[in-house]
């Protein structure tokens, strides 16, 4: 396994770290791996188009018409 050695980090930062790691009940060294892992081997989020396209084709466009003062709001032009 590589070594990594972070310099230059702000004092608020590592406080956090050190925070956080206490909570977990770890080394500070133990949490900064788990972060690194988690935020860099983590599966890649979906997009928002991605999202739309998996949601099924439910309803008609009048179930989600809206009103104000008793007016229907025409939302889909």
């Amino acid at each position: 396994m590589a070594n990594l050695v972070v310099r230059n980090i702000d004092d608020d930062i590592v406080k956090a770290l050190k925070f956080q790691a206490g909570k977990h009940g770890i080394s500070a060294e133990a949490e900064h791996r788990r972060i690194l892992k988690e935020t860099l081997l983590a599966p890649p989020k979906k997009t928002f188009e991605e999202i739309l396209a998996i949601m099924p084709n439910v309803g008609r466009d009048s179930d989600f018409s809206r009103k104000q003062n008793g007016k229907d709001l025409d939302v889909f032009t």
